[in-house]
């Protein structure tokens, strides 16, 4: 609706922010009609399956310095201060508000009221203020959508005020550059301002959870994928991006929960988004023919191009980005799992791709070792895309989402080891990598043999098998795994020389020691007593 139809309470609550526009205000508008407006506009183009495609400017992805916390009496000895979690200054901030207000009562405004999070309990109200229909559809698919009768009495528990146009003065704004993201758990708002890019609205509203909800109802927040068996058994699938995540949990057997963003309490596992916001490089039917679907009115595309002379989306061009991307409502995706709670996870996966050839295809890990890989969060990229480097990089991310940790993740992991206790969960460490050496030498595991491997996980066929300790890390191996070759169980065995094996592990081994040195100080003893034995 726009500003002629639109109920008095979102215009009244802009107008205790501050924002007295002259130009028309859009409320809570249908995706259709958002496609049009951008269209309209000159902002976005249509592909020939309806899709809404745009670009996103000077910023194709997110930009981890130059997001900023408010430090103040609610954050200073809260949040784990970092190169994650930058200090803002709490009189920069108002500045910083007030100027977008400013800039905002000059403007046409999108606005939408929304939430996080499935499970009511926890839910969060949200309310999202842009300056472009586009933006604004971003929020319509990723959060999740109020009915009409919940829309009547609506007040937000938080603001986010997004602003591609508004750029700061770092000189006079305390920001490092033009672009920013600023988020105060004390007054519940969201700045960002300066990029298009429509992820920092996801990113901020999951780092928002990521500090609220341990603290106010022990609910273990998680950037991870989960689905649910025809029997109620929830898996999770953690994993940094190359690693399988979104392949692995996407099974015609199992139903969505979400493909991103969950947290898990003492009954349940649930999604805290309405959406998903998918990689599309290299995106083809047979490969994902769920998200392949899912590109048609009402999602948005970013930054892709045309084939030559058709309005076909290329999947494979990179000309823009690596990073191409669309987002879609859940129930764009068949077995979407609605309302998007799954029962407490029997099964949890931590997905590496490692490049070195080193991990095994699948182990189990205790508590302590569970912990320790969890605050670890490794994989291996293959280096290929540099000139002259020719070797993996190691990559760690604390919990598999550093940049979105408000807290030090000691905390998140000692929730983990916690709940995998309290209800009895396998944890298995799941290596989609390399086997027989490392990149250009060993061969890339099998997605069929993955596929085996956690789906026996699932099925409970692991559970009887003998199993052996690998050697450096520790973790127990299965000697044998319906569908999969037993001679690649044990990475060791798969080489060729096993004396360079060891000496390849060690040498992983001391990047994890090396990596964990700026956590220790975090932890218990028994996740230090997990460490891999160099």
């Amino acid at each position: 609706m726009s500003l002629s139809t639109m109920t008095e309470a979102p215009l009244k609550a802009l107008a205790e922010m501050g924002i007295h526009t002259t130009q028309p205000v859009h409320y809570q508008l249908p995706s259709a009609e958002l496609s049009r407006q951008s269209v309209d506009r000159g902002e976005g183009v249509l592909n020939d399956t309806g899709a809404l495609l745009i670009k996103t400017g000077k910023f194709t992805g997110r930009s981890p310095k130059d997001k900023f916390t408010v430090k103040d009496v609610l954050t200073a000895d809260t949040v784990n201060w970092n190169d994650f979690n930058i200090p803002f200054e709490e009189a920069q901030f108002f500045k910083l508000k007030e100027k977008m207000v400013s800039y905002f009562s000059s403007k046409e405004i999108w606005v939408r009221d929304c939430f996080a999070c499935a499970e009511t309990k926890y839910r969060l109200s949200l309310r999202v203020i842009n300056e472009d229909p586009a933006s604004n559809l971003f929020c319509y698919n990723m959060f999740i959508r109020p009915t009409e009768n919940q829309l009547e009495n609506f007040a937000p528990h938080w603001n986010i005020l997004q602003a591609p146009g508004f750029k700061a003065n770092p000189a006079e704004d305390g920001t490092r550059s033009e672009n920013f993201a600023v988020i105060s758990f004390t007054h519940k708002t969201i700045l960002i301002g300066g990029t298009g890019y429509t992820g920092e609205m996801k990113k901020g509203i999951f780092t928002m959870l990521n500090f609220v909800l341990p603290h106010r109802a022990n609910v273990l927040s998680m950037h991870c994928s989960a689905n649910m068996g025809k029997d109620g058994d929830t898996a999770i699938f953690f994993g940094l991006s190359g690693t399988g995540k979104t392949t692995l949990s996407a099974d015609p057997n199992r139903s969505l929960i979400g493909d991103d963003e969950h947290g898990w309490d003492d009954e349940s596992v649930f999604n805290f988004e309405g959406g998903c916001y998918a990689k599309t490089i290299d995106l083809s039917e047979e490969k994902e023919p769920e998200i392949f679907h899912a590109i048609r009115p009402g999602a948005l595309v970013e930054n892709v191009t045309f084939l030559p002379g058709t309005n076909t989306i290329d999947f494979t061009s990179k000309t823009i980005t690596e990073n191409t991307r669309v987002s879609y409502p859940l129930d764009f995706i068949s077995n979407a799992l609605e309302p998007s709670i799954g029962k407490t996870p029997r099964n949890i996966f931590f997905l590496t791709a490692d490049a070195y050839g080193i991990l095994p295809p699948i182990s189990k890990l205790n508590a302590g070792q569970a912990m320790y890989q969890f605050i670890s969060g490794y994989t291996a990229k293959v280096a290929g895309t540099e000139a002259g480097v020719k070797e993996p990089q190691s990559t760690f991310s604390a919990c598999f989402g550093a940049p979105f940790l408000p807290l030090h993740p000691g905390k998140y992991a000692e929730m983990l080891g916690k709940k995998m206790k309290e209800h009895d969960v396998n944890i298995w460490l799941v290596n989609t990598g390399w086997s027989g050496g490392p990149y250009g030498i060993g061969q890339r595991m099998k997605l069929s043999y993955t596929r085996a491997m956690i789906t026996a996980a699932l099925e409970g066929k692991l559970n009887e098998v003998k199993y052996t300790a690998h050697k450096t890390f520790g973790m127990m191996m299965p000697v044998e795994c319906p569908g999969v070759p037993s001679e690649l169980l044990n990475p060791r065995q798969a080489w060729k020389d096993e004396n360079e094996y060891d000496q390849k592990a060690k040498q992983l081994a001391a990047e994890f020691v090396n990596n964990f040195k700026k956590y220790e100080s975090g932890v218990s003893e028994e996740i230090l007593r997990a460490a891999p034995v160099i």
